[in-house]
């Protein structure tokens, strides 16, 4: 497959649709600070102005201005025309604290002329389009996604709904959907209003194993507001939703940035979040003996850096990436030969060690692509949305557009829309769980 990333000359397998007053790609007017790339595939797509990778039934671009109505109705018009999908399904908006005032008026804006029977969203500060990842001074994204056959419904719920939960029935009943009525969810979380932690574990008994996919907005990193979207509305708390169900299903990759350390183990003595042995050992001694069998190199990207992996699933046959729950050591004492880790592991449960750090997070990452890329095998991904830890990027990758980049180029193309986020969604060995450090990667596959 033939690639090529430049602003050159269009010489084939352009977008139909697209017309160029001259040979060259020019900058169009109506797109402000327009970035240029071109995405050459034989016929596949080609990258105009912000305008992202895209196939068939999806795209995404970039709004790099302020609030500009008419700008943002032009825009709208034109990403919509490019979708050379006959409808459009879904509409996948992240905007930018700087947009906080107007979010309304864009969303309205967004809905009429993009032409979208379902909106939904959140704030960040950085964004996500196609293989791009705008860290700082984002404005906003849009992903418009046609998909055939889809049964999309949207809700929103709130801390006082998650107080009230008290059973599997209790969501089934409030979104009046049975667990055989869609293949999956969507979900962008205000992490400031919502106890998210208590929200997922009533979810997962109402609709575990279906996947549920997304991540905590972020806004002005001074105070603790962030927005939430769905079709007109915008909400300063709770959590959006989106049912995935009918012929389009959710797959999901969800990259916790880390490798496994020597060997695993059966947790002997749990007490809550203390573990005080493992393999009838002291928690520390075995620690300790991991690290110490690190190369000196590994060692040192190791200090401050290790954390556990718990076993989800103990019915299978062998462990390997993603069958591992990642979670903080909290501390280690070595007078009692016990650590704190940030989870309530069980007695009897597999555990392995773990080292983060940027090379990891592109071995983790590239393995989980790799491994998706071969069970998607002969199957249709009409797009997909990305949600990155802000804790990820170029902070940790020192390159800009890792884990977008990396997406695509195994995957792709498709439109992708996405955001950095406070905290990640998304499932290990068939449990939905919030993460850290994680890239969660949502994608709307044909069943």
């Amino acid at each position: 497959m033939a690639r090529l990333w430049a602003t050159a000359e269009v010489q084939a397998g352009v977008d139909p649709k697209y017309q160029p007053p001259t040979s060259k790609i020019q900058r169009n007017s109506k797109i402000p600070s327009a970035k240029l790339y071109l995405y050459w595939d034989f016929g596949i797509c080609v990258l105009i102005y912000n305008v992202s990778l895209c196939n068939e039934f999806s795209i995404a671009a970039l709004w790099t201005g302020g609030f500009d109505e008419r700008g943002l109705q032009d825009w709208a018009e034109d990403l919509r025309s490019r979708l050379r999908a006959p409808q459009a399904s879904l509409g996948l908006v992240f905007m930018s604290p700087t947009f906080f005032p107007h979010a309304t008026q864009v969303l309205e804006v967004l809905r009429v002329h993009a032409r979208l029977p379902l909106l939904a969203g959140c704030s960040s500060q950085g964004l996500i389009v196609g293989a791009e990842e705008v860290e700082q001074e984002a404005g906003l994204t849009l992903g418009l996604y046609g998909l055939p056959g889809a049964d999309l419904k949207g809700f929103h719920i709130t801390q006082e709904q998650v107080e009230e939960a008290n059973g599997p029935g209790y969501w089934r009943l409030e979104t009046g959907l049975e667990p055989d009525q869609t293949n999956g969810w969507l979900a962008f979380i205000d992490p400031f209003h919502l106890d998210s932690e208590s929200w997922i574990r009533t979810w997962n008994e109402a609709y575990a194993p279906l996947p549920v996919l997304g991540g905590l907005a972020s806004g002005d990193p001074t105070e603790q507001h962030t927005q939430l979207y769905l079709n007109g509305d915008v909400f300063d708390a709770g959590g959006v939703l989106i049912s995935v169900g009918g012929q389009v299903k959710l797959a999901g990759v969800v990259s916790q940035g880390c490798t496994p350390i020597g060997e695993t183990w059966t947790l002997t003595k749990v007490e809550q979040n203390i573990i005080h042995e493992i393999g009838n050992r002291p928690a520390y001694q075995v620690l300790a003996e991991t690290f110490s069998q690190l190369a000196p190199e590994d060692q040192k990207k190791a200090r401050g850096n290790l954390f556990i992996g718990l076993v989800v699933n103990e019915y299978l046959d062998e462990f390997h990436r993603g069958d591992f729950l990642i979670r903080n050591l909290l501390g280690a004492d070595a007078r009692s030969g016990s650590i704190a880790v940030g989870a309530l592991p069980r007695q009897g449960q597999t555990v392995q060690f773990q080292r983060r750090s940027a090379a990891a997070a592109t071995e983790d990452m590239k393995e989980l692509l790799t491994r998706a890329k071969q069970d998607l095998a002969g199957s249709t991904i009409y797009g997909g949305c990305l949600c990155c830890c802000n804790g990820r990027g170029q902070g940790l990758f020192g390159q800009p557009n890792h884990d977008a980049h990396m997406v695509q180029q195994r995957l792709g193309p498709f439109g992708l829309a996405g955001f950095f986020c406070n905290g990640e969604i998304g499932p290990v060995a068939e449990k939905n769980f919030l993460h850290g450090y994680t890239a969660s990667l949502a994608l709307f596959v044909k069943k």
